[in-house]
């Protein structure tokens, strides 16, 4: 270990064990958040929008109104767009060590974990706040994306009862890797990509389990399929055990003609990941059938990704990974930015 090293390593583990808080929620748990949040999420459990919803209130949630969502959670007491706090709220930040790594030339940082824990519903009203405390900094690491440490800050949530005292409402494990870029991204605005280049570095294997591997299986064999619900045939995407329409577990799949609009998409600059170029276009495509699904473009500039763009699917083999891309059906066609 370099004299370096060890200095910035005795500099950030001096930070370990450190509490930041209070900090606190600007608006109470209300109505508004809970109903866009669900709206966002298509989360249509009446317990969160329907105060007269009282058969399944009766035995789940034996409160008075509506509650929040529990993975609503960190949302009640999250920064604004600005960084602006409420009165009586810390202003030191539990990730305030990065900024060192930042300097020592740790530039990249990609989430690992977020794992929440939840000991009640929130209620209308009750005004959330959080602690929380820099738990861990690893030991040195060297991973495919680049050597770096792993910081893992735990929050505690709470609100205050009548009495003033301090009730635990749930917690939450938040993990990043602040690493060092193993490689950078060649620049790509110019050129079109016409398909995965042949690199050093393998693109990261997908987390196939029981319910998605039906759709990996199929890409091996250049079908693209939908999970469809057997009850009352909703297409849904990404896959799962129960559909979210009619809670039917019983599903069979749909083969896509791949053809498709793009409904949104991103030219992903930074963090630079190797093996991807960058800026890296990602499109979320309509599909034809109704679904939509996330996929990388080829055969286009970033600059020339529109929304609208028609777009076709072009199943590719790289290595032992077979993808799902997207190629534009015509850089002519009529598109609405």
């Amino acid at each position: 270990m370099s004299e370096q090293q060890a200095a910035l390593e005795a500099k950030i583990y001096s930070y370990v064990g450190r509490d930041y808080g209070p900090q606190h929620a600007w608006d109470p748990v209300n109505a508004v958040m809970i109903r866009h949040w669900c709206e966002a999420m298509g989360d249509a459990n009446p317990i969160y929008t329907d105060p007269a919803y009282e058969e399944l209130k009766a035995a789940a949630v034996p409160v008075e109104g509506i509650v929040a969502p529990p993975t609503m959670l960190q949302a009640w007491t999250m920064k604004g767009y600005a960084n602006q706090l409420p009165a009586g709220s810390c202003e030191d930040d539990a990730f305030e060590v990065l900024g060192l790594l930042e300097a020592a030339g740790f530039t990249g940082v990609v989430a690992v974990n977020c794992d929440q824990e939840y000991e009640r519903y929130l209620q209308l009203g009750e005004k959330v706040y959080h602690h929380c405390k820099l738990e861990s900094i690893s030991e040195h690491k060297t991973t495919p994306l680049g050597e770096g440490y792993f910081v893992t800050v735990v929050y505690s949530f709470y609100v205050d009862d009548a009495e003033g005292n301090a009730e635990k409402v749930g917690s939450m494990l938040f993990r990043v890797l602040k690493f060092k870029p193993a490689h950078q991204a060649k620049p790509a605005e110019d050129s079109v990509s016409d398909k995965p280049a042949s690199r050093k570095i393998s693109r990261p294997k997908p987390g196939i389990n029981r319910d998605n591997a039906f759709f990996w299986e199929g890409l091996k064999q250049g079908k693209l399929l939908i999970q469809k619900c057997i009850g009352c045939q909703t297409l849904r995407h990404p896959p799962g055990p129960m559909c979210p329409a009619c809670n039917s577990l019983e599903w069979d799949t749909k083969q896509s003609t791949g053809k498709g609009t793009i409904y949104s998409y991103v030219n992903l600059h930074h963090p630079q990941v190797p093996p991807f170029d960058s800026p890296n276009p990602v499109a979320l495509v309509e599909l034809d059938e109704g679904t939509r699904l996330i996929g990388g473009l080829v055969g286009i500039k970033p600059k020339d990704v529109k929304i609208g763009l028609p777009v076709s699917v072009e199943i590719t083999t790289e290595d032992d990974l077979t993808l799902a891309l997207f190629r534009p059906d015509s850089l002519n066609s009529d598109t609405q930015a």
